[in-house]
């Protein structure tokens, strides 16, 4: 579906955006419960951890966001 209007991009992007980080939750639920058994970190570097992986989580929920609503768009193939 190409959008013609604003508002069918931004359902567009909000489907997408849904579809990504249902995807992408269980992948991140597992480094955080990873990181909360490792007992050679220490309380704070756990949280270190899983501070970077909720942004690195973010990041690439929102690359990937971007470049299926650019292939969509764009009509791209995998």
């Amino acid at each position: 579906m190409v959008p013609t209007k604003k508002e069918d991009l931004r359902k567009l992007v909000s489907q997408t955006t849904m579809e990504m980080y249902e995807e992408l939750t269980p992948e991140l639920i597992r480094l955080i419960e990873q990181t909360k058994h490792d007992d050679t970190l220490s309380e704070a570097q756990k949280q270190d951890e899983i501070s970077l992986h909720m942004m690195g989580y973010v990041k690439t929920c929102t690359n990937e966001i971007i470049i299926e609503v650019l292939a969509e768009i764009l009509g791209l193939e995998e």
